[in-house]
């Protein structure tokens, strides 16, 4: 489904080279104050152009088009669009019968029987987090006294950031496309949100985040390192009567619920499918094996432009736990 939350339930819409793409808002409360100004400095953060990134320059301008009146939310749905303009439709004929290795091509065939729109990947586009970026921004409004921030500590197998543009320049040299780890924490939101086993905070933030396209794993706090530890080296200390620990093993969670210090998780993003260098792959109307060269504009390394989603889906599951407290 393409619909997420209980309390603040956000859907999303559209195609990559469709008419538009967007999100629905639903649960927000009413007089939040809201303007289409509010959503640009997270979009900013998403937009394409540094280096590494896709050539497709669209204005990604937000258009509100319900649930606010005279500058605050209604209550009501809001509704939020960005049209598509910088499209070329044609780069993507062959994706017919030569599916993508490593993209959604093949699996968008078989689910939808050969009606899904193909062109830039369509609704596995990339291009659609545009909606959760908005309602990211929506949300951190709602939950104004909880700070986001993100980081990528990994780019291309490096995690000096020195090595950063040689690695991102050696990519875009070759044709290829490089992976890397954004960690994000998040800090102020109070003890005793979520619930334990299905509703866990780690189980809902993994949903929202497995939500972005190219996201492979998560973990919190000390992640997979503390399977290789000792209890007495992965416990956290608590060192006053607020829960505060010592350390932050936990990544900010115990039993699924937030313990009052800082949610830490990383996540790992892969690297692009869509490269120029020639793949092999499958021809699907006469079952042979072929060479596929792609076309069209794409990025060389995403993780430059996940960071701010994953704020924003971060901020989304936050905003729905505390309207549910």
């Amino acid at each position: 489904m393409n619909s997420f939350g209980r309390k603040f339930r956000v859907s999303i819409f559209g195609e990559s080279h469709g008419t538009m793409v967007g999100a629905v808002i639903d649960g927000c409360p009413p007089g939040i104050s809201l303007s289409e100004e509010d959503l640009l400095p997270d979009l900013a953060r998403r937009k394409s152009g540094a280096k590494g990134t896709t050539p497709r320059r669209e204005a990604d301008e937000p258009k509100i088009v319900s649930g606010v009146f005279n500058g605050y939310t209604t209550g009501a749905p809001i509704t939020v669009i960005f049209e598509n303009s910088d499209t070329r439709s044609g780069d993507y004929k062959n994706l017919i019968v030569q599916p993508r290795p490593g993209h959604a091509d093949w699996v968008a065939l078989k689910k939808y029987n050969g009606f899904a729109d193909y062109r830039g990947g369509g609704h596995f586009s990339g291009r659609i987090t545009l909606g959760l970026v908005a309602a990211g921004a929506i949300a951190k409004k709602v939950t104004e006294n909880i700070d986001y921030s993100t980081e990528i500590i990994e780019l291309g197998g490096s995690n000096d950031k020195a090595d950063y543009d040689s690695v991102l320049d050696e990519a875009v040299r070759t044709h290829n496309s490089i992976g890397g780890i954004v960690e994000c924490t998040v800090k102020g939101c109070f003890p005793g949100l979520g619930d334990p086993f299905f509703d866990s905070v780690e189980s809902l933030i993994s949903h929202a985040v497995f939500s972005i396209p190219a996201v492979k794993g998560i973990e919190f706090g000390a992640g997979f390192a503390s399977a290789k530890m000792n209890g007495s080296q992965n416990n956290d200390n608590i060192i006053d009567i607020n829960g505060t620990t010592e350390t932050n093993n936990a990544g900010g969670i115990n039993g699924g619920i937030t313990n009052g210090n800082p949610i830490l998780f990383r996540v790992a993003v892969k690297p692009t499918p869509s490269i120029s260098l020639p793949q092999n792959t499958i021809n699907m109307e006469t079952g042979n094996r072929e060479d596929l060269t792609i076309k069209g504009r794409h990025d060389a390394c995403i993780v430059l432009r996940i960071p701010v989603i994953i704020e924003a889906v971060a901020a989304i599951v936050m905003a729905d736990l505390t309207l549910l407290s």
